[in-house]
């Protein structure tokens, strides 16, 4: 069966997400997420985009990217950024072969019923992936995701992020926009997480 057709999107944002092989937790160690952002710089000062938001799991990431006019398309950026972190992984542990499960899954904001809606969900999904693993408490103490951008004025993450268009509508300073932010987030919580997580 053919694979499906990638759609390429000038403009739009993507949530990207992709696996190590087999599900393991080949990243788990502090210095192999290190790694991802490292390749994130890289990506960044290579090809033209945006990095709205990321989370770096032990098996799998999450990245909120938007393409940019007359930039590279998601499969260039996506390709680059997956190829570089397994080379220097097979190096570094000096290992052969594939290091990723599977081609990497996306869905595009822009393509949503509701574009809007479809974000205010999607940023605590991918914030509260932590949480939901059982990695922290409260999302705000993971270091290898871009939560606090979302809610600190003062934060300076270890890769340059550019808060969506979706974010930035949520008021017109930064104060305004970390509430609603928070309000939204709130509510994802009470529908998909259970409370004994949190306690």
């Amino acid at each position: 069966m053919p694979r499906k057709r990638r759609i390429c999107i000038e403009g739009a944002t993507y949530h990207v997400m992709s696996r190590c092989i087999e599900k393991k937790a080949l990243m788990k160690p502090d210095k192999m997420k290190d790694i991802m952002i490292a390749v994130l710089r890289m990506a960044l000062e290579k090809y033209n985009f945006e990095l709205n938001q990321y989370t770096i799991m032990d098996n799998h990431f999450h990245f909120v990217i938007k393409t940019k006019k007359d930039g590279e398309n998601i499969s260039r950026i996506m390709q680059f950024i997956k190829s570089q972190y397994a080379q220097r992984y097979n190096w570094l542990m000096h290992r052969t072969g594939p290091f990723w499960n599977e081609r990497f899954s996306d869905h595009i904001v822009e393509q949503k019923t509701e574009p809007g809606e479809y974000h205010d969900v999607l940023a605590p999904y991918i914030g509260l992936n932590p949480v939901r693993s059982g990695y922290v408490k409260d999302p705000r103490d993971y270091r290898y995701s871009s939560y606090r951008c979302f809610i600190d004025p003062h934060y300076v993450p270890p890769v340059k992020i550019t808060l969506s268009e979706y974010y930035m509508k949520y008021g017109d300073t930064f104060e305004e926009r970390a509430k609603v932010f928070l309000e939204k987030e709130e509510r994802y919580r009470k529908r998909i997480l259970p409370e004994s997580l949190f306690k």
